[in-house]
């Protein structure tokens, strides 16, 4: 009998050990003729856990973890005899972190071999595509406006819209482009869906291609995504080898090819038209609007460019799931939200629900609380350019409208926290600090009021003149939100603000302060 056993190749499992774990169980194996089978999945995103590793059982693959090298043996042991251990976390699917969820978009991701097309088509991979190839353009977006999917990147723009727009531009040529820039500090779902369940983003691109007309596709990853560049381009070989990429798609009347474009590590080229401007193989530089992407985007064509998560989203919607993605989430945020939980928090990791949970219930019931054991004192949602929030306001719920109305944003689902430790001053002078570096430096209200309010935040910080500089500090954030081109300058404002709202005790001459200096 041989056992089956499961293994996170994913780039934070790798970090803690999992490629040292997998050697371990291999060569004990077979020093002990145990005959073992290994697969390299992604990760399920219980990350405090990791390296977890599962076995296939008659009952359902059965958790261990976090599992270190020198407990290889007693887990082997464990596995062969299916005795206790005390790492063992029972039937994986039963684990409560993983049971509360709703995995839609993250329904194989650990769970498949992501580099095996047959094994993505073994769990209802390319069905969605299949699906669409008899449905064509007009079908494949009524199914995308009912869905009701809004852009997963940040800002939240109906996807129906924006591919719709492209389909009915004319032009000799058209594109689509995955935006896998993730560069939002908290934020790690882009590059897990990559390395755990490529074909996904694949699959979704290619429908997006057949929706709107576009024969060409990139995939522009940051380079600090080595394992996720690795992982895509392995997954367009063996979906171009299985005839899912190419001049006939799926053996249909559809050409579509895609490809893998590695950035140069600048944060703006996150921002859609920087990206195009990289892609092009110019400077990342933001672009004013209009014209559009869609109308005039990557060498002037009409550009679909989506988020990682919004393409991942695509398959379950086209394979007869358009309603049933509308059905979950509230007011006119549909589906589910795959939510990443990061700094000081308990039980940090990937977990996938749909809109509508409040700010509490996931920072105090699933992700535990702080790993520090301290109180929470604030969590910032939205990556670096994200507000940060008090407890008074975890009864928010998970919705984008719902948190533009206490001047908050979703963004990309990133969520940091922090305990009653932080100085919340420290954090807006972050804020200013990290715009100045990343600015693309096209207008002056990002490029110069940046700079200044670092000078103003630490003049602040000193007790200068505290009530005129926090004035000061205001009106430069006033200008960099209605005068900035791009989002980075424009909601650097939200930190510092929401800092200077929700903590005033840390800006000036007060105890706090005095004590951190």
């Amino acid at each position: 009998m041989t056992l089956r056993f499961y293994v996170s190749r994913d780039a934070g499992a790798v970090a803690v050990g999992a490629d040292e774990v997998a050697l371990a169980l291999e060569t004990l194996a077979a020093d002990r003729n145990v005959a073992v089978e290994i697969v390299r999945t992604g990760s399920r995103g219980l990350y405090w856990l990791e390296p977890m590793i599962e076995v296939a059982t008659a009952r359902g693959r059965i958790a261990f973890g976090p599992v270190t090298v020198e407990d290889v043996a007693s887990v082997l042991e464990a596995a062969s005899s299916d005795g206790s251990h005390a790492l063992r976390l029972g039937i994986t699917d039963e684990i409560p972190w993983l049971k509360r969820q709703t995995r839609l978009t993250f329904a194989r991701c650990g769970v498949i071999d992501p580099r095996s097309v047959e094994d993505y088509r073994a769990h209802d991979g390319y069905k969605g595509l299949d699906r669409a190839l008899t449905l064509g353009s007009d079908g494949i977006l009524a199914d995308v406006k009912t869905s009701g999917l809004r852009g997963r990147g940040g800002a939240g723009f109906p996807t129906a819209v924006k591919w719709t727009t492209v389909a009915q531009t004319t032009a000799d040529q058209k594109y689509i482009v995955c935006n896998a820039d993730e560069g939002d500090s908290g934020t790690f779902a882009d590059r897990m869906i990559m390395e755990g369940d490529p074909f996904v983003v694949i699959e979704g691109m290619t429908i997006a291609g057949v929706a709107v007309g576009a024969t060409r596709g990139y995939i522009y990853i940051r380079s600090e995504y080595p394992h996720a560049v690795e992982a895509m381009n392995a997954a367009i070989v063996a979906a171009r080898k299985a005839g899912y990429l190419g001049k006939s798609v799926g053996g249909s009347k559809y050409a579509f090819d895609v490809e893998v474009r590695v950035g140069a590590g600048a944060y703006v080229c996150g921002e859609e038209t920087s990206l195009l401007e990289s892609l092009e193989g110019r400077r990342g530089l933001v672009r004013a609007k209009p014209p559009l992407p869609a109308h005039h985007g990557l060498f002037g064509k009409p550009t679909v460019i989506n988020n990682v998560l919004s393409f991942a989203a695509i398959p379950f919607i086209l394979n007869g799931g358009a309603q049933a993605y509308a059905d979950f989430g509230m007011g006119r945020s549909r589906g589910t939200m795959p939510i990443q939980l990061a700094g000081n928090i308990k039980n940090g990791g990937l977990f996938e629900v749909a809109f509508g949970i409040t700010l509490g219930e996931l920072i105090d019931d699933v992700g535990g609380g702080t790993a520090s054991g301290r109180p929470v004192r604030a969590v910032q949602v939205g990556g670096p350019l994200g507000a940060y929030f008090p407890r008074a306001l975890f009864d928010t719920p998970f919705d984008y409208e719902a948190f533009a109305a206490r001047d908050g944003l979703i963004g990309h689902g990133g969520i940091v926290v922090f305990d009653d430790t932080v100085d919340m001053s420290k954090q807006a002078r972050f804020a200013m600090e990290f715009c100045a570096i990343e600015s693309c430096g096209k207008c002056t209200p990002c490029r110069i009021g940046s700079t200044r309010g670092v000078e103003t935040i630490d003049k602040i910080r000193a007790g200068d003149k505290g009530a005129a500089n926090i004035a000061v500090l205001e009106d430069l954030c006033h200008t960099m939100k209605f005068g900035s081109l791009c989002a980075l300058g424009g909601f650097t404002p939200y930190p510092v603000m929401s800092a200077l709202k929700h903590f005033p005790e840390d800006f000036g001459a007060t105890p706090r302060l005095q004590a951190a200096e």
